[in-house]
């Protein structure tokens, strides 16, 4: 695994300083059907081709992942949530009030999506990671699958040494910024119905989600 050290890791990353040429490295092995090592505001994600069924099999097998558990997709703004899901008017409340941000919403998926990425479920799991080199990254490349950087149960990856060690030479680069701004998951609501539901608590309450209905 190659390790990419961004040069403003102090900062906690609030712009990227990632050059043009290793942007476009990871691109690159993307487009390759591999698997990168990237940086959110929650934890350090596995980055694949989410509409590439080879692609994804190689997340779940680097994680050593049971394939009856769904991976979720990170995208970079509201329009890309359209082109993979069903918005309704409760899912565009939270996407405008917490994304980019520490939550996921799951809601009905488009025929797009396979049916591995899902587990045959008509759910796909969908964030905005609150992070500039993964937004700069999915408005290059497009949507990214999004789970966490270790092995199935093991610690969470708040920094890249969890993703160095677990994963080893299954991904082809790591990007290394540094701790993560939170040291735990996104919360996970299932809004595919319009109606709310907490599945995973995480860095946003379910007390701030009801708020954000209500307003």
């Amino acid at each position: 695994m190659k390790v990419i050290k961004c040069a403003n890791r102090k900062d906690l990353c609030k712009d990227c300083d990632l050059s043009e040429a290793e942007v476009d490295e990871l691109v690159a092995v993307l487009k390759e059907g591999e698997m990168i090592v990237y940086p959110t505001d929650t934890l350090y994600g596995i980055g694949a081709d989410p509409f590439n069924e080879s692609s994804v099999k190689k997340v779940f097998l680097a994680k050593n992942r049971p394939f009856d558990m769904p991976l979720s997709i990170a995208v970079s703004n509201e329009k890309m949530i359209e082109s993979v899901a069903v918005l309704n008017d409760n899912a565009r409340k939270l996407v405008r009030r917490f994304l980019p941000g520490a939550l996921t919403i799951l809601l009905t998926r488009k025929p797009t999506i396979p049916d591995i990425l899902t587990s045959g479920s008509n759910l796909v799991g969908i964030r905005i990671p609150d992070h500039p080199l993964a937004i700069r990254v999915i408005d290059r490349f497009g949507p990214l699958t999004s789970t966490s950087a270790n092995l199935h149960s093991h610690k969470n990856p708040t920094d890249a040494k969890i993703p160095t060690k677990d994963l080893k030479d299954t991904v082809k680069i790591c990007v290394d910024c540094g701790k993560t701004t939170k040291a735990e998951p996104s919360t996970i609501v299932d809004v595919s119905d319009g109606t709310v539901e907490v599945i995973r608590k995480g860095a946003i309450s379910q007390e701030e989600i009801e708020n954000a209905l209500r307003d």
